[in-house]
């Protein structure tokens, strides 16, 4: 930093250092205040070059988050249609089960309707047979 002073001090012949009580000020023309202006614009300059990166690395992360919120809800979909379909397909198959059990109750209802049927047709020939002999 010492040097760059001294730099500048030897480039501007109008800033002539003055020493005062252990600390060093300089006498400075008014093209130093150009200087100044020039630095202070070069300075502004740069700050506003670096808003605008971080903004734009800001707007980027932005969009890829976004991005990755869309891949995500699209997903989200995805897996609740799968578990719909599984749903769909677990009711199909339960109710399915229910028919075959409901087929095979209705089967042996007709087993013993049937057999029930036999006897009681059985229990009247006997009954007739015993009427006609009485006879």
């Amino acid at each position: 930093m010492a040097a760059q002073r001294q730099s500048w001090e030897s480039q501007n012949p109008l800033v002539q250092p003055k020493k005062n009580s252990g600390t060093i000020s300089y006498n400075v023309s008014p093209l130093k205040d150009e200087g100044d202006e020039d630095i202070s614009k070069s300075a502004l300059t740069a700050f506003r070059a670096k808003e605008e990166e971080i903004e734009r690395k800001k707007t980027e992360v932005k969009e890829r988050v976004q991005a990755q919120l869309g891949r995500v809800e699209e997903e989200t979909k995805r897996l609740a249609e799968i578990r719909e379909e599984k749903e769909y397909k677990e009711a199909v198959e339960a109710f399915n089960e229910k028919n075959r059990e409901k087929a095979q109750l209705i089967t042996k209802l007709v087993e013993l309707v049937s057999e029930s049927e036999k006897l009681r047709m059985k229990k009247l020939e006997e009954l007739s047979k015993s009427i006609d002999s009485l006879h």
